[in-house]
């Protein structure tokens, strides 16, 4: 081979060197840049996921929160339900004693009930006030029987109450035993 044609074949050599460098860099460049959109597309990624678990977590607090607060609201609602039977009684004692002329007897017990019923107030129970000549309800009363009503005004609305209804909180415990006018 002549002098000119191996000039011109390392001057190829070269270009072609110089093209697949080019060509390596371009390409380096772009796994660059390819890694580089990954990191940013994984670290999107992460703070979604981190995101989504705080909220989930936020979430989980205040739910059980709630479910706290609603357990000791109503955890004392059995021994509640066991003392109203109590409470009635006194009711009726109170009932029977003002009919005879026991006024000290009056007294005491009504001093007991009234104790008794403080502090069933203070623990969130309520009376359901219930009247004779209210219209019946049946998401709020429960109908013992019926019976013909006295007059046509009466028809339809509560002739007697047999049990007082309690709330303990917004819940109803008890509701009220009524008889009603047909």
């Amino acid at each position: 081979m002549s002098k000119k044609q191996n000039k011109k074949e390392n001057k190829k050599e070269v270009e072609i060197s110089d093209d697949i460098t080019t060509n390596e860099t371009a390409t380096e460049i772009t796994v660059e840049l390819t890694a580089e959109e990954q990191l940013k597309t994984d670290l999107a990624e992460e703070k979604d996921k981190f995101l989504r678990l705080f909220a989930e977590f936020e979430n989980y607090k205040r739910r059980t929160t709630k479910e706290r607060i609603e357990l000791f609201s109503t955890a004392s609602q059995d021994v509640i339900k066991a003392l109203l039977p109590v409470v009635d009684d006194f009711d009726r004692a109170l009932l029977e004693i003002s009919k005879s002329e026991a006024t000290e007897l009056s007294k005491g017990v009504e001093l007991i009930k009234n104790k008794l019923s403080s502090t069933l107030e203070q623990k969130g129970l309520s009376l359901i006030e219930v009247a004779s000549g209210d219209v019946f309800n049946p998401d709020d009363h429960e109908a013992i029987t019926q019976i013909p009503a006295p007059s046509k005004e009466m028809k339809g609305k509560i002739i007697d109450v047999i049990e007082k209804g309690y709330k303990l909180g917004d819940k109803v415990i008890r509701f009220p035993k009524v008889v009603i006018g047909n």
